[in-house]
């Protein structure tokens, strides 16, 4: 854990005996869920670094963690896993147990997501999305089209679901009072930013399409979407969720229209694989990591690049814009993250 102020670290967790390969916020801030390569799930209280409970029932490592929306539960106990084993796993993270397993994957589970309404949308290798209740775990439908492994999904309402009940433009209030008043001002964000828009889902494969659906009423998609010349690694939602950004290995990023799916424009200036996106808060930028060992910024208007970033000395991996707007930060091969 890193003091974002002082940039020195805070606390280091020890407990994992393999790598550590996802980490996930509870929405409320105040934990931490890791998953590692020995099939462990461990979760840390974020103001002391302590650890409070291990979860472990995987047979294989850990691909993702997803929580429950705040507006779904206020005090953040409900935590779903996904696995190399093909299981998606609901855990309670307060008693510390499984509430339910969810299997019916074929091979690995790639890509969790826990939607605002009610429901848990998985990805798998097997080329299938699965769309299950989160309240009793039942299977509603399964999404079928890809030819190849789905690798990423991404929901329209994200980022008010990242955010709960803490709204940027106020960041310097933090909302206090006990788990119904939060989850109650995260259901108002909810409402609000949704309008009247349906949860939209938006999958990216290795067969170099996306397609959106419509997943909560419907297993045909809305749209197929073409142009990439190679995998699709990466996929987002902007904040308004007005439009899609698609990060692929043809070195390009394709931008297209979050209600119908329709192509926009292809953002170039990477030379290599494009491996990750993010969207500032207010959907005018969106920042891009790539195998060049550059994170570039793009101006969503004009559709040009705005600026390049340098810096790293290797391949950078991940980037993340922080929800308030004010910083991007990266990581990559170099193991150096800048901000």
């Amino acid at each position: 854990f890193w003091d974002v102020h002082t940039e020195t670290p805070l606390h280091t967790c020890k407990g994992h005996s393999h790598w550590i390969l996802f980490l996930a916020w509870s929405h409320d801030g105040k934990r931490v869920a890791s998953g590692c390569k020995n099939s462990q799930i461990r979760i840390w209280e974020a103001d002391s670094g302590k650890q409070l409970c291990v979860l472990s029932g995987h047979r294989k490592w850990i691909t993702w963690l997803s929580w429950q929306p705040m507006h779904k539960d206020g005090e953040c106990r409900y935590l779903a896993s996904g696995s190399k084993d093909g299981d998606i796993r609901v855990w309670d993270t307060i008693s510390a147990r499984i509430l339910r397993v969810l299997s019916g994957h074929l091979q690995n589970v790639t890509c969790v997501r826990w939607g605002g309404e009610g429901l848990l949308y998985t990805a798998s290798q097997d080329r299938t999305i699965k769309v299950w209740s989160a309240e009793d775990g039942k299977l509603c439908r399964t999404l079928q089209g890809h030819g190849h492994w789905v690798n990423t999904m991404a929901l329209n309402t994200d980022y008010v679901i990242r955010t709960g009940a803490f709204d940027p433009a106020k960041s310097s209030v933090s909302p206090s009072g006990d788990a119904a008043a939060l989850a109650a001002m995260a259901l108002e964000r909810y409402n609000q930013a949704k309008g009247s828009s349906k949860e939209l889902l938006v999958s990216g494969s290795d067969d170099f399409t996306l397609f959106l659906w419509d997943a909560a009423d419907n297993k045909k998609p809305l749209a197929r979407m073409t142009g990439h010349q190679q995998l699709v690694n990466d996929v987002r939602f902007s904040p308004d969720m007005r439009l899609i950004a698609s990060a692929s290995f043809d070195k390009s990023v394709k931008l297209w229209d979050g209600r119908t799916g329709k192509f926009i424009t292809t953002l170039r200036g990477h030379v290599s694989a494009v491996y990750q996106l993010a969207w500032s808060a207010d959907s005018r930028l969106l920042s891009s990591g790539s195998k060049d060992s550059t994170v570039k910024v793009w101006d969503i208007k004009s559709k040009h690049l705005l600026e390049d970033l340098p810096g790293h000395s290797d391949e950078v991996y991940a980037v993340d814009w922080s929800p308030d707007g004010v910083r991007v930060v990266s990581g990559g091969k170099d193991r150096v993250l800048k901000m």
